[in-house]
């Protein structure tokens, strides 16, 4: 089984940062792999490979952990800690495929509600299990819901 993109990516990208002696990358690539590492035993082993839609799941709980530590940092008044931690979610972003546009999202919904054949809010589990596997981890998940919500409301 082929290695997903971004896996394959990050390696690279340390190589880059290493050379380019950037300590916040370096930072960031490396709480990033060894999180990999982590997701991949959690499934199998440390030899198994993750999905792309997975490795993207662990980019984004990266960056969630860092928005929380921004806050607080920014929160207690130390810039220079929000500052760092601002810079890595940057560096974190670059691996999140572009977001859905609006109408992308609303198409998107429609085809999961289709594919479902869902018609009531009862069936809001089904409907966004099935819209997470056509957005390939393109559209926020609060995003998601409260589009699937409103569609099913």
């Amino acid at each position: 089984m082929a290695m997903s993109d971004t896996a394959t990516r990050i390696p690279e990208d340390i190589k880059t940062a290493m050379k380019a002696r950037d300590t916040i990358a370096l930072n960031a690539l490396r709480a990033l792999k060894s999180a990999l590492t982590n997701a991949a035993i959690e499934k199998g082993s440390l030899s198994t490979v993750l999905e792309e839609s997975e490795v993207l799941a662990v980019v984004r709980k990266q960056i969630k952990q860092r928005l929380d530590s921004f806050e607080q940092f920014e929160k207690a008044g130390r810039a220079e800690l929000a500052a760092t931690e601002k810079a890595e979610i940057e560096i974190l972003s670059r691996y999140l495929p572009a977001a859905l546009g609006e109408h992308e999202l609303a198409a998107l919904i429609e085809q999961a509600v289709a594919d479902t054949g869902a018609s009531t809010k009862a069936d809001m589990g089904k409907v966004m299990k099935r819209a997470q596997e056509l957005a390939e981890g393109r559209a926020d998940g609060r995003l998601l819901s409260a589009a699937v919500m409103q569609r099913l409301g």
